[in-house]
């Protein structure tokens, strides 16, 4: 097994790596998606709206729960979740960044 190199990044670079980690299911995209569209919900919507198990659900919520990319409330029997604006700056600067400075290369030529 290989030695890692993680500490010789920042913990900024660290830490939204865990993010796009996160995302990277299409069931946690297929939440955040529902999030943004709905604004909150209570977890039974989210299980209606996606073809997996209720136990499924959850596990996928804790994980984008866990990177910050989500929050939840209790409410009597429910958890209502929301985005969380934790890491949304940092996701949209990254994003923005990276589509100002990619430059006209050869690349653009090919068929």
């Amino acid at each position: 097994m290989g030695v890692t190199k993680i500490d010789s990044y920042s913990s900024s670079v660290i830490a939204l790596s865990e993010v796009f980690k996160a995302l990277g299911h299409p069931a946690r995209l297929s939440i955040v998606q529902y999030l943004i569209d709905k604004g909150t919900c209570i977890c039974g919507d989210i299980v209606d709206e996606l073809p997996l198990a209720q136990a499924s659900v959850s596990r996928h919520l804790q994980e984008l729960k866990n990177a910050g990319i989500i929050k939840g409330q209790i409410s009597g029997t429910s958890v209502c979740y929301c985005l969380s604006d934790a890491h949304l700056d940092a996701i949209h600067t990254l994003i923005n960044s990276i589509n100002l400075s990619i430059p006209k290369s050869c690349c653009d030529d090919t068929p």
